[in-house]
């Protein structure tokens, strides 16, 4: 028995070494990082940790993408591809069986919907398994996509451990979620304060150490569920509010009160009041998405979020009711939907990225082309519109954007605001527009052919 007991004590000494070895390592810049999803996320993290002094290996499973940035290019518009060049100590590759190598492993990949807006979580419980498969001891494992709680401490913890080492003590498992916002000037990866959670005290010492050489805050939070629950409420508070306003513009619109306006004498108020602003639908693999991550979570427990589906329901409808507000604009004219001309400006989900997930540009291109519309898009972000999973029928290319498509065209519709266009010049000479972002007016340009959706 004293023998047992002082194998004990020695196992244990030796894995309390391992988390401070581990954690020193990460102080002198000597812990291997591999980023896992080279998207919208996982690049911008390639770039922070090579940076600070960090080998980082970028593993991906499209090869045009590791293709692309052993030849230094960028596939994703804002991200310059000198910040790739510059990245010395970065190695992409497709091929994961260098995954024992890594210290600290961070998985950024899709968390999407399935066709009934259920959580598909085939790429993180994929990834999770080829982890498993080459899980060394001693290395700490961090989940940024966004998911319902209990993903980390349950389900990526029980792939993990299906070999025999153990979590918190074998290797290391953490959550903290990604805040990423493309195009955003004002905030970057490392100005933008980092939520962590981590599975035991281990965990989140080790994960907060990893974080806290890259960005200027990291928020340590008692468990990986708070840190995945904090990120729906983030994204959910602005589905919400967002679906409020998209709720008053309809109603507004039928008492002839123009909701911008609204917002704008609303937010003079210099407290209790914060401005969002109604849209042609929600965008982006975040808000869009989110929310049904944890009204399917909330099911398991028999219990209904309301309040959060409604506002899901609200802000989904939206491509319904600006292809409506396209059919009531044209009958103006004499025009029916069927066979009308229709130019749609933007398919990038918001303004100046070239991210087209989830955009409402999709749906409501769908929607016109389901009405018997020919429809053309421009977008200088955006050359090829194809490939998308909900949309399989969608495969268009951008059409130059000139005096004669914009007089060809019955209607433009304006669904992305790009800094890149001239307004002045689409106002000269197309026949009538509708414009869901409020672009023209913000701009100082008034017509009577320029309608609100």
């Amino acid at each position: 028995m004293q023998k047992y007991s002082k194998l004990k004590r020695v196992t244990n000494a030796s894995r309390a070494t391992d988390h401070k070895s581990l954690i020193s390592k990460i102080n002198l810049k000597k812990a291997k990082i591999g980023i896992i999803g080279l998207g919208y996320v996982g690049l911008p993290l390639v770039i922070e940790f090579s940076k600070a002094g960090f080998h980082v290996t970028g593993f991906d499973i499209d090869n045009r993408k590791v293709e692309l940035l052993k030849q230094g290019r960028s596939y994703i518009k804002h991200i310059d591809a000198t910040l790739i060049r510059e990245c010395k100590l970065f190695l992409p590759t497709s091929d994961f069986s260098i995954l024992p190598e890594i210290d600290c492993i961070i998985i950024c990949v899709p968390t999407p919907l399935n066709k009934n807006r259920e959580p598909d979580m085939m790429y993180v419980f994929n990834t999770t398994e080829t982890i498993a498969k080459y899980l060394r001891r001693g290395q700490l494992i961090v989940l940024e996509s966004t998911t319902y709680p209990g993903t980390t401490d349950e389900d990526m913890r029980k792939i993990l451990e299906g070999r025999g080492l153990k979590a918190g003590e074998d290797f290391y498992l953490a959550f903290s979620p990604e805040r990423e916002d493309p195009a955003n000037k004002n905030f970057s990866t490392r100005t933008i304060p980092k939520v962590v959670g981590g599975y035991t005290e281990r965990c989140l010492a080790i994960a907060k150490a990893l974080y806290d050489s890259i960005v200027v805050k990291t928020v340590p939070v008692s468990s990986t569920r708070v840190a995945e629950a904090t990120k729906l409420l983030e994204n959910i508070y602005r589905a919400v509010n967002i679906a409020l306003v998209n709720e008053l513009k309809m109603l507004f619109e039928r008492m002839e009160i123009d909701i911008w306006e609204v917002i704008d004498a609303a937010q003079t108020k210099p407290f209790g009041f914060q401005a969002f602003y109604p849209g042609p639908g929600l965008g982006g693999h975040c808000i869009p998405i989110d929310p049904f991550y944890l009204t399917w979570k909330a099911r398991e427990l028999d219990f209904s979020t309301r309040f959060i589906e409604l506002a899901g329901e609200i802000n989904t409808n939206m491509p319904y009711h600006v292809v409506q507000r396209v059919g009531w604009v044209l009958n103006k004219f004499k025009k029916s939907l069927s066979g009308s001309k229709i130019l749609v400006l933007g398919v990038a989900y918001k303004r100046d990225v070239d991210d087209q997930r989830e955009s409402p540009s999709l749906s409501i291109i769908q929607l016109l082309k389901e009405h018997g519309v020919e429809v053309t898009y421009n977008d200088p972000y955006v050359p090829v519109c194809r490939g998308h999973r909900h949309y399989p029928d969608i495969d268009m290319k951008s059409v130059k954007l000139t005096e004669e498509t914009l007089k060809r065209a019955d209607l433009v519709l304006l669904v992305t605001d790009h800094t890149a266009y001239d307004y002045a010049f689409i106002e000269r000479y197309a026949r009538c527009i509708i414009d869901t972002r409020d672009a023209f007016r913000r701009r100082g340009i008034d017509s009577k052919r320029i309608y609100r959706a």
